[in-house]
C-alpha cells in the first residue's frame, strides 16, 4: 500500500512538472523562432540601411566627378582629343580613401582610365567576368546607357589584393557615350552584419540557456515543494496511523485487563469454590463408596486442570501482577523466577518515574522482557542476564544484556522473538535497537515517549 502511495504521488508531480515543461519547451522554441526571423528582418534592414548609405556617399562622389569635369565637357566637341585627354587626367587624379578611384570606359568596352590599375587601361574588358560569371563591363556599360545605376560585382580590392564585394554607381558622360563610375567595397558591410548577426545568435543562445537554467530551476523548486508536501503528508499520516494503533493497543490493553481480572476474580474463583465443595464430598465419602471416591478424585484433577488453564490464560492476557504490584514488582518477580529456574545470574536495575507508565508501555516492557528472558533461556547459553530500565528526557528506556554465544543479527534478525519485540515496541511508536555479536552476547535496547 505504500508503495502505490508513493507511486501515485511520483505520478502526481510528474503530471504537474511534464506539462510544464512541455509548455516552457514550445513557447521558447516559439519564441526563439520569432526572435531568429525578427533578428534576420532586423539585420536585413540593418544591411539595407549601410547599403543605402553607400549609395548616397557613391552618387556624391559620381556628382562630384562630373562637376570636376563639367566645364571640360561643356566646351568640348566629339572627337576633341586635347578635351578626351584633360578629361581623363582629372578622372584618373580624382581618387578618395584608401581604395577611391574613378573609372571610365568607352561604348565598346575599352577602358581609358583606371588611376589603380593603369595595366588595364587601353585593354578591351567587354568580355570580363568576375568569379559569380557576371559580365562586369558590359552590364555596366548597359546601365550607364540607361541613365546611370547601380551594380554589385566580385572586383580586386587594392589595399588586400583579394577578391571582394563591391558596389559601383555609373553615369555617361555626355558628348562621348563614356561609361563613367566609381565604386566602394561593401566587404566592412558584410563584417558589419556577420558580426552583428553573430551577437545576435549568441544573445538567442544565451536567451535559451537563461530559459533552461529557470525551467530547470522551476522544476526543482516544484519537486522539493512536492516532495516537501508528501513528506509532510507522508508525516502526518503516520502520526494519525501511529496514534490510531496507540488507541488500538489501549483499548486492546484494556479489554484484556478486564478479561484477564474476570477470569481470574469470576470464573477461576467459582471453579476453585467448586473444587473444595468436591473435595469435601469426598472426604465425606471416602468412608462408605470407594467407586464415587474415584470419580471425585478424577473430577478434583480436571478442575484443577481447568483452573491452571484460565490462570494461564488470564496471564497471557493481561499479567495480573501488573495490576496487583505494579510493573516494577512484577520484573524483579519474574527475574528472580527466571534465575531460579534456569540458574542463571540475573542483575535487575529499574529507575521508573514517579507517575506510572501507560498501560500500553507498561505491558510492551513487560512483555519485551519476558520474550527476552525466554530466549535467553532457549539459545544463549549465558551465564548472566542483566535488566535495566531508566528514563532520559521524555523517554522511558528499557535494555537486556546477557554474556551468551551471541549470533550473527543478519541471520537472526527475522526470527520470531526479535521479530515479535520489534513489532510491539514499533506498534507503540517506540524505539527497537539490537546488537549482537558471536561469543559477545546480546544487547536488546527499546525506548518509548512518555510525556
Amino acid at each position: 500500500m505504500k508503495q502505490f502511495s508513493t507511486s501515485l504521488k511520483t505520478k502526481v508531480l510528474l503530471l504537474s512538472i511534464v506539462p510544464l515543461v512541455l509548455v516552457t519547451v514550445a513557447i521558447t522554441l516559439i519564441s526563439l523562432n520569432q526572435a531568429r526571423s525578427l533578428s534576420e528582418q532586423e539585420i536585413s534592414t540593418f544591411e539595407e540601411n549601410l547599403l543605402r548609405s553607400k549609395r548616397q556617399e557613391l552618387e556624391h562622389y559620381v556628382e562630384m566627378a562630373s562637376n570636376a569635369i563639367e566645364h571640360v565637357v561643356r566646351k568640348s566637341t566629339p572627337g576633341d582629343v586635347d578635351a578626351e585627354r584633360e578629361i581623363k587626367r582629372i578622372l584618373n587624379e580624382l581618387t578618395y580613401g584608401d581604395d577611391g578611384y574613378f573609372f571610365v570606359y568607352d561604348p565598346k568596352g575599352i577602358n581609358l582610365v583606371h588611376p589603380i590599375q593603369p595595366e588595364l587601361v587601353g585593354q578591351d574588358l567587354i568580355e570580363l567576368q568576375d568569379s559569380n560569371g557576371k559580365y562586369v563591363i558590359r552590364d555596366l556599360l548597359a546601365i550607364a546607357e540607361k541613365g546611370g545605376g547601380f551594380y554589385r560585382y566580385l572586383w580586386r580590392k587594392p589595399s588586400k589584393g583579394d577578391l571582394e564585394d563591391k558596389l559601383s554607381y555609373v553615369v555617361q558622360i555626355p558628348k562621348y557615350n563614356w561609361m563613367m563610375g566609381t565604386g566602394l567595397y561593401i566587404d566592412d558591410i558584410a563584417k558589419e552584419v556577420a558580426a552583428t548577426r553573430l551577437k545576435v545568435t549568441r544573445n538567442i543562445r544565451n536567451t535559451f540557456f537563461t530559459v533552461v537554467v529557470i525551467l530547470a530551476g522551476t522544476v526543482i523548486i516544484i519537486a522539493l515543494f512536492g516532495v516537501a508536501i508528501n513528506m509532510h503528508a507522508s508525516q502526518l499520516a503516520d502520526e494519525r496511523l501511529r496514534e490510531l494503533a496507540h488507541r488500538h493497543v489501549q483499548f486492546q490493553v484494556g479489554q484484556r485487563r478486564n478479561f484477564a481480572r474476570e477470569l481470574h476474580d469470576g470464573i477461576n474463583q467459582l471453579m476453585v469454590s467448586v473444587k473444595f465443595r468436591l473435595e469435601l464430598a469426598r472426604d465425606k465419602l471416602n468412608k462408605q463408596d470407594n467407586s464415587a471416591v474415584n470419580d471425585l478424585e478424577k473430577g478434583c484433577d480436571v478442575l484443577n486442570m481447568a483452573i491452571q488453564e484460565v490462570r494461564r490464560v488470564s496471564h497471557d492476557l493481561r499479567p495480573i501482577q501488573l495490576d496487583d504490584l505494579g510493573l516494577e514488582t512484577a520484573l524483579y518477580s519474574m527475574c528472580k523466577e527466571f534465575s531460579e529456574r534456569t540458574d542463571i545470574s540475573t542483575n535487575v536495575r529499574i529507575k521508573l518515574p514517579e507517575q506510572r507508565l501507560p498501560d500500553d508501555v507498561e505491558i510492551t516492557i513487560y512483555r519485551l522482557a519476558q520474550e527476552a528472558l525466554t530466549n535467553i533461556e532457549k539459545h544463549a547459553e549465558a551465564q548472566n542476564v542483566g535488566l535495566r530500565i531508566w528514563q532520559r528526557e521524555r523517554f522511558i528506556w528499557v535494555e537486556i544484556t546477557d554474556d551468551g554465544k551471541g549470533f550473527v543479527p543478519e541471520q537472526q534478525e527475522s526470527g520470531i522473538g526479535l521479530l515479535n519485540m520489534r513489532e510491539r515496541t514499533e506498534l507503540i511508536s517506540g524505539h527497537f535497537s539490537m546488537r549482537s555479536k558471536p561469543g559477545s552476547g546480546t544487547r536488546v535496547r527499546a525506548g518509548f515517549a512518555i510525556i
